[in-house]
Order: structure tokens, then C-alpha cells, then sequence
């Protein structure tokens, strides 16, 4: 059992996809190449198995020329082999078009099959009281390296890789850590939910929560996990010592229209979790107060769960409702209010207290408020948002709502990253012809005093900073690629590191301490 688990766990593999099939597609004849070829790895019902889910919702990031490759080529570092001298080219497309389309049977995913998947490989009695290696544990740098599907931790000291182990197919959403930072929790788009310990270095659970799932986020008092799916439309509530599945909330509103899940953060000083919707406008806050009880160290025992479950409000969803459906949200230093936007460009600012709206926010385009940060000038407290369409940095006073300032920058970006131990921000401009620069902008000025370019023509974005905010660590999103450290100061660069699409990086201390200049 223990072998089948490891080989499920590290090989996690393959082929990806979007949605809208090809047309003229012969649907029979490519479910026939389909059990040929692919179903002995990837399921008779295309849920994955060694495999990852060849599902429209599990691989919708994917071009169809991107599968078509890798149905070509096969994927490198993985048990994908390439289909080119057994398959035709009309044959490649037949089954890139398939693994678009939707199944002919909706795909299910229950509370049964979600207990069979969960593995614990490792008993948390068995864990060491302490980290196995000299590097400060609370300045490590946890990396996504999406180009073979691998995880590296790294010493964010000397910059040197303590290990590397492979991760599920397409982790996303942003690895969660624990409060005191020994536990790192992953998910992946097609539904796995890893929990990691980063003092041994090892998996310690694992379990597959859905078939689509957007993200994770991890209670305030490090006892629960909520993970939101969009296949099915539920959240899953897990134990977070161990990954135990405790309850599933099937996700609809008040006249039963089920909805996917568009995000689930973690609000802490109000001991909640929060949910945005993807087809109902509504926002809803999950509590998991219980009323301030002690943190239970180990496993939740059942009582413990029954106890939790059977106070009022707990897990109840509050409902607000919307004039517009959220895509994106920030919160603002206090969590009493959410800073949301849609993808049409309307922005809002809504009150978790009153349950309502309490400002409109001029912001066009379409702001990508989740890459937000926050910081103080001149005695207010400023947010600052990059947009995905317009290519600009906006800054709102969060005291007056009111639009300040727009900064142009090269070319649309996807992420703005800072730390409150220096006075610069820093933009990139990855979704333009400018993807290899990043824009630094000074906070107390609002403007771009420099602009950086560290590999010409290549793919450079995601800045994390190490814990005292000296170094800035910038990935190269190329495979293969780079993890630059640039000295924060003088911008000149000290250090890279080879990596494989390095698609972010996490420093533990910033992560858990909610560094003002990061995304929480």
C-alpha cells in the first residue's frame, strides 16, 4: 500500500487542457484511441489515476497546441511518453479535441471517494521536535517549479536548495503554512491536497478533495483546512493534522443554484474563512470560532470534532449578498472589509460587518486585486493593485476609498510585491511584449524610479523578499529557468539558481507573519 501511495504521489504527470473541443471531432472513434493510449494512466472515466484528470476544468490553462505537443512529445521528468510514431497528426487532434470536450457523463466525486484517497504515510507522533538541517526555518523559501511539477525548499540565508521532491500535477493557488510555519499545505487544479512537513522534509498526508479545485486556506488557530472546488461545487473542511475530511458544504444559494468556488481565504482576526463565488453574487463567511479553545496539538478526535460541529454558527455560512459576481478580493488591514472585483471591471468595497456595500472603487479594467498590497504614507494607509488590462498600478487612500494615483508601466502584469522594510515596490509587465521587466516603484512617491531588466527577452515576475526584506528573490518563468536574488537595495544581482519555471516562491516568515508586502 505504501508503494502504491509513492508511485500515485510521484507521478503525477502529463497532459493538460482548456475547454471548447475541436470541431468535426468523432467522438467514438477518439474514445476509442483515448482507452488505447491513455486510460490505463490517466482512468476509464478521466479522473486521473497515475496521471493527472483529463478534464475541460482541471486543465482549462492549457492551449490545444500545448496538448497536442504533449500528446506528441510526452512530458520530460515524468511517465508521459510521446504518442508521435504510433499516432497520425488527424489522430493527435482527435484526442486533443476529446480531452477538451466534456464527458458524456458528468464526472462525480464523493465523500467516499475522498476518504479512499487519503494517505498518511507518516505519523505525526513520529515527527521531530526540531528541523533536521542548520537553515533558519522561518527563513526558508518554499518553490513552485511548474516546468517537471517539482518542489524545492530553499535556505533563504545562503540561497542554497535543501530539497527538492516532486509534487501533483499543476499545484496553483499558492502553498498555506501552518501559524508557527512547520507545516506547508499545497493543493493542485485536479483536486489533491498535500500537507508537507518542513522540519523532516517529508509528506506527512495527502488526500484528493475534488476534481477541480481552486485553492486552500488554513485556520488562524492551525486546526482546519478549507479547500474550495469548482468540480464539485462544494468546500471541503479537512483537519489540518493529518488531512482527515470532517464536512463538505455543498455550495448554492438561498434557491438552490449550485456555484463553483472562486476563492477561499483565511481572515484572522475575525477566526473565519471566506468565500468568493464564481456564478452567484454573493460572499459568504464561514466562522470557526469556538469560542477561543485551546489549540489542539495533534489529531482532532471525534468528540473534539462533534463538540466543534454542534456550536451554533459554527460553519455556517453568512451570507452577503452582491449587486455582481467576485473574481478577486483583498482584505484591508483590519479584515472588516473586502476590496472586491469582477471580471467585467467593476470594483467594490464591501463591509463584512454590515454585510453591504459601502464604496464603489474607480477601478477599471480588470484589477488584480489578489496581488494587491498595502502600505502607510503620509499617515494613511494606501493599496496599491496591478491591472491585467490596462497595464497600470493603481493606489487608493483605504480611509476615503478614493483613487490617488495611476502609474503606467510597460505592459500589463500579473503581480506587485513589496516588503515594509524597504521604500520600493516591484511590477512586472509578464503579460506584454515587456515580459522581461520589472518596473521599481518608490511608495513614498508613487512613481517608477527605475525600471529592471536581469534576462532580455525572457519571462521575469513573482519578487518575494527574504525576511528582513534585504533580498529580492525574481523568477525567470522558463523552462528551464532562474531564481534570481537581487540585493533590494541596490538592485544589482547576487545569486541565481537553475530551476525549472520557478512559477513562485514563499518565504515562511513573511508568509505567517502576513508581511505587508506579500499576498496573504
Amino acid at each position: 500500500m505504501m508503494k502504491r501511495w509513492l508511485v500515485l504521489f510521484a507521478l503525477t504527470l502529463s497532459l493538460p487542457l482548456q475547454a471548447a473541443p475541436a470541431a468535426d471531432i468523432d467522438s467514438s472513434a477518439a474514445a476509442q484511441l483515448y482507452g488505447q493510449h491513455c486510460q490505463s494512466c490517466h482512468g476509464a472515466d478521466r479522473l486521473g489515476g497515475m496521471g493527472p484528470a483529463l478534464l475541460p476544468e482541471s486543465l482549462e490553462r492549457l492551449k490545444p497546441a500545448e496538448i497536442s505537443r504533449t500528446i506528441r512529445q510526452g512530458r520530460s521528468a515524468t511517465q508521459m511518453a510521446g504518442f508521435a510514431s504510433q499516432l497520425s497528426e488527424e489522430q493527435i487532434s482527435q484526442l486533443t479535441a476529446y480531452v477538451q470536450s466534456a464527458p458524456a457523463t458528468p464526472p462525480r466525486w464523493s465523500e467516499a471517494d475522498m476518504r479512499a484517497s487519503h494517505r498518511q504515510p507518516v505519523a505525526l507522533s513520529s515527527l521531530p521536535a526540531k528541523p533536521q538541517y542548520t537553515a533558519n526555518p522561518l527563513n526558508l523559501f518554499v518553490v513552485v517549479e511548474a516546468g517537471d511539477h517539482h518542489v524545492t525548499v530553499l535556505d533563504g540565508e545562503r540561497f542554497r536548495p535543501i530539497t527538492r521532491f516532486a509534487s501533483h500535477y499543476a499545484v496553483h493557488g499558492g502553498p498555506k503554512f501552518s501559524p508557527d510555519g512547520r507545516f506547508v499545505y499545497f493543493s493542485s487544479r485536479d483536486g489533491w491536497v498535500t500537507q508537507y512537513d518542513l522540519y523532516s522534509l517529508q509528506v506527512v498526508a495527502d488526500i484528493r478533495v475534488g476534481l477541480n479545485t481552486r485553492n486552500i486556506a488554513v485556520s488562524d488557530d492551525g486546526n482546519w483546512i478549507l479547500a474550495g472546488n469548482t468540480l464539485p461545487q462544494t468546500l471541503v473542511l479537512l483537519d489540518a493534522h493529518g488531512l482527515a475530511p470532517v464536512k463538505t458544504i455543498a455550495v448554492r444559494d438561498a434557491a438552490g443554484h449550485p456555484s463553483r468556488v472562486s476563492a477561499v481565504y483565511e481572515a484572522a482576526p475575525r477566526h473565519s474563512f471566506v468565500v468568493a463565488l464564481k456564478d452567484v453574487p454573493e460572499l459568504w463567511e464561514i466562522s470557526y470560532d469556538r469560542h477561543a479553545a485551546p489549540v489542539y496539538p495533534g489529531l482532532v478526535h471525534d468528540y473534539q470534532m462533534g463538540e466543534a460541529l454542534a456550536q451554533p454558527g459554527f460553519l455556517t455560512p453568512r451570507v452577503t449578498p452582491l449587486s455582481m459576481v467576485l473574481d478577486d478580493f483583498y482584505f484591508d488591514p483590519s479584515y472588516q472589509h473586502v476590496l472586491g472585483a469582477s471580471r467585467s471591471g467593476q470594483a467594490q468595497v464591501i463591509s463584512l460587518d454590515a454585510r453591504s456595500k459601502v464604496a464603489d472603487l474607480p477601478l477599471d479594467g480588470m484589477p488584480h486585486l489578489g496581488s494587491g498590497i498595502s502600505f502607510e504614507r503620509d499617515g494613511h494607509r494606501i493599496m496599491a493593485t496591478p491591472n491585467l488590462k490596462g497595464g497600470q498600478l493603481s493606489f487608493v487612500d483605504m480611509d476615503s476609498w478614493q483613487l490617488i494615483k495611476q502609474v503606467q508601466l510597460p505592459g500589463p502584469g500579473f503581480f506587485l510585491r513589496s516588503h515594509e522594510n524597504t521604500p520600493y515596490a516591484w511590477a512586472d509587465s509578464m503579460m506584454s511584449a515587456h515580459k522581461d521587466t520589472l518596473s521599481i516603484i518608490d511608495k513614498r512617491s508613487l512613481s517608477v524610479v527605475r525600471q529592471l531588466v536581469l534576462r532580455p527577452g525572457k519571462t521575469t515576475a513573482h519578487v518575494e523578499f527574504t525576511r528582513d526584506g534585504r533580498y529580492a528573490l525574481v523568477s525567470v518563468m522558463e523552462n528551464p529557468g532562474e531564481l534570481i536574488v537581487v540585493d533590494a537595495q541596490t538592485l544589482r544581482e547576487v545569486a541565481a539558481l537553475p530551476m525549472a519555471k520557478p512559477i513562485g516562491k514563499y518565504n515562511v516568515f513573511n508568509k505567517v507573519n502576513r508581511s505587508e508586502g506579500t499576498s496573504h
